[in-house]
Parts: C-alpha cells; sequence; structure tokens
C-alpha cells in the first residue's frame, strides 16, 4: 500500500504541473488586468506601466510562468497586487481554516444524517418512510444553495431570531490554525452555513446508501447469513453495510474536494472570509497570483481525495489489494 501512495503522489506532479499551466495562461488571456483602473478610474497609462514593470507582468509570458514557479518552489506563492501591504500566503493563511472548517462540519453533517436516512429507507423498501426518505433526498438535491441559504436566514435568523445570519463571529475559534475550539459562539454562528451545505451532501449520500444497501441485501451471502441464523442486526452492520458503502465512497473523493473548496456560495450569502469568497473576487479583480494559488490548491484537494477513495476501497472491499 505504501508503494501505491507514493507512485499516485509521484503520478499526480505532471497533473497539477499542466493544471497550473493551464490555470496561467487562460488566466493571462482573460480581458483586462488588474491594474486597469483605480476604484471606478482608468489608471493613467504610465502608472499602468510601472504597475505591471513592478510585478513582472511587462514579461513574456513564459518568463512570467518559470518566475511563479521559482517562487512555488519556495513556499511563495506570490505578491497581491491590489493589496500590496499582504501577500497571497498570508490570504490563503486567512481564508483556508474558514473554507475547511465549513467543509468539514458539512461533510460530518452530511454522512450523519444521509448514511443512517439511507439505511432506513432501504430497511423499509416500499414503506411510508421509504417514499418520505426518498422524496426529502430529491427535494435535498433539488433546492441550491442560492435559494436554501436565504431561506433559513429569513426562518431561522430573521422571524424566529434563533441564530445570527452572517459571519463566525468576532475572532473565529481555531486549533492548530484549522479545527474550531467547541466554544458556545462558534457553533452558534456555524449552524446556518453547515446546514445550507451539508442539505445536499446528506441528501446524495442517503441516495447512494439506500440503492447500494438494496443491492447487498439481495446477494447469496446476505441470503446465507440469515440462514445461518444471524441476527438482522448482525447482518445488516457486520455483513451490509460495509459493502453498500462502496457507491459512497467512489464519489467521496471529488464530492470531498468540491465541499472543502467550492464553498463560495455559501460564503458570499453567510459573509464569511473563505476561500470561495476569494477566488470569485480574485476573477473580477484579475489577482493573477491569487487565482492560480486558489486553483493549485483546490487540484491539490482533489488529488488527495481520489487518493482517500483508492485506499478506502482496499478497506471497505478486501479483495482489492494495491501491490
Amino acid at each position: 500500500m505504501t508503494k501505491y501512495i507514493i507512485r499516485r503522489l509521484l503520478l499526480s506532479i505532471p497533473v497539477v504541473f499542466a493544471m497550473i499551466l493551464a490555470t496561467f495562461v487562460l488566466i493571462q488571456a482573460l480581458p483586462g488586468g488588474p491594474f486597469d483602473t483605480v476604484g471606478e478610474r482608468a489608471m493613467p497609462e504610465h502608472m499602468r506601466m510601472i504597475m505591471e514593470q513592478r510585478y513582472g507582468l511587462d514579461k513574456p509570458l513564459y518568463e512570467q510562468f518559470f518566475l511563479y514557479l521559482k517562487r512555488l518552489a519556495r513556499g511563495d506563492l506570490g505578491p497581491m497586487m491590489r493589496l500590496p501591504s499582504q501577500t497571497v500566503n498570508d490570504i490563503v493563511a486567512q481564508t483556508f481554516p474558514v473554507s475547511f472548517q465549513l467543509g468539514i462540519l458539512a461533510v460530518l453533517l452530511g454522512f450523519a444524517i444521509g448514511i443512517p436516512a439511507g439505511i432506513i429507507a432501504a430497511l423499509k423498501h416500499n414503506t411510508l418512510l421509504d417514499y418520505i426518505a426518498t422524496f426529502v433526498a430529491v427535494l435535498g438535491v433539488s433546492i441550491p444553495n442560492l435559494v436554501l441559504g436565504p431561506l433559513l436566514i429569513l426562518v431561522f435568523g430573521v422571524y424566529l431570531k434563533w441564530f445570527p445570519i452572517a459571519f463566525w463571529g468576532a475572532d473565529p475559534p481555531f486549533i492548530l490554525g484549522l479545527f474550531p475550539r467547541p466554544t458556545a459562539q462558534f457553533w452558534h454562528h456555524a449552524v446556518l452555513p453547515t446546514v445550507t451545505l451539508g442539505t445536499g451532501l446528506s441528501a446524495v449520500v442517503a441516495r447512494l446508501t439506500r440503492a447500494g444497501l438494496l443491492e447487498v441485501l439481495g446477494e447469496d451471502y446476505i441470503r446465507t447469513a440469515r440462514a445461518k441464523g444471524l441476527r438482522e442486526r448482525v447482518v445488516i452492520l457486520r455483513h451490509a453495510l460495509k459493502n453498500s458503502l462502496i457507491p459512497v465512497a467512489t464519489i467521496l473523493g471529488p464530492l470531498l474536494a468540491g465541499i472543502l473548496t467550492g464553498t463560495f456560495i455559501v460564503e458570499q450569502i453567510f459573509a464569511l472570509n473563505g476561500m470561495g469568497r476569494r477566488f470569485v473576487n480574485s476573477v473580477s479583480e484579475r489577482e493573477y497570483f491569487l487565482l492560480t494559488s486558489l486553483t493549485l490548491i483546490y487540484g491539490v484537494m482533489l488529488v488527495l481525495g481520489n487518493l482517500m477513495v483508492d485506499i478506502m476501497y482496499a478497506w471497505l472491499d478486501p479483495r482489492i489489494r494495491y501491490d
């Protein structure tokens, strides 16, 4: 397994390199530049040329790319052209913990609700509970975050006043810079964004768990286990559930990467200073270095997520070996 992981990581290097190159070229091809305007007015030509020379934007594209790679090898993600007092490293250090926390909480909520709901729906197949669970799952998948977020704010934030409608709080509490300390203020602020992002995930997990468990319950080894007199609880939890989660594991990598990094809609709705919100702003502001670096982080997360899925396969199905 160790050799397989190392081999996969080495094979991921050219993939990540190609992604950085494509992103760098496409960003530079966008119309306009970071110094076209000052506020709402056009920047004078001589000032624009000075600023482009300062950040190396006057050099040929291939030279700019290799300069970026040279910085990247040193762990320097580049400067912020619109915020000269900060670097891209500073922005990532500020925003990654917010997106990571929100993503982790949404994933935990999605699996905590989705797997039990899928199990109940499968065990109560073609009953009222199954129909209700299926209807709620379809509804959860159908409602976009752009609608669900404001709806939750309106009901639970404005009318009932149970939860704050924005921000994590004045000073978001972190453990090791990533994980939230279990303070009442943090959890109070985290409820609405987490439910908004986790609802669709829980619906997807519930449907996949239901479909996988229904398929596994019809297998011969399940009938054999029942024929041996094993209790239904043992049959489900020890023999059926593990194999039924393989379809869930299949989408876990891309889904996890998407949840952890693709939170820009939720971050915009709840005014969270996360990576997704910065990503959207960097496109409109033509922050080339920030946009490239965030894309790099997204790509690395996707690679690691898919690697984690392959490792989970071996745990869920003993027949799978990576030699």
